[in-house]
């Protein structure tokens, strides 16, 4: 299952970015879809995860100003990211878990997306 990560750039401190990340591929379902991002020298955190009923967790540092979502029509998931501050900059991954067969489960990641905020 491959991802494709799109939507990030350039923003002033306080502006907003919308993020989507599209899977592809031979697959039976996903179950879980998530946002991480990794800023230079920390490690890689967990910004926003969705199961497949919706149900959201967010990294206290995003809560009231990002909310992620779904569309399982299109198998993609978003990360709408507001009043953004510079500690945000990182380069953001999705990463969704499922399943290709009944059998097979699937752990795939994207290529990773540039987000900068300017202050």
């Amino acid at each position: 299952v491959q991802l494709q990560a799109f939507g990030g750039g350039l923003v002033h401190s306080g502006g907003s970015l919308r993020l989507s990340c599209a899977a592809a591929g031979s697959f039976l379902e996903i179950n879980g879809m998530g946002w991480y991002r990794q800023a230079p020298g920390k490690q890689r955190e967990l910004v926003a995860a969705i199961t497949s009923l919706s149900g959201t967790t967010y990294a206290d540092s995003v809560k009231g100003r990002f909310t992620i979502s779904r569309d399982n029509a299109k198998n993609t998931a978003y990360l709408q990211m507001n009043n953004l501050k510079p500690e945000d900059t990182a380069v953001y991954y999705c990463n969704f878990v499922g399943f290709e067969t009944t059998t097979r489960p699937f752990d795939s990641w994207g290529q990773g997306t540039l987000v900068t905020v300017s202050s």
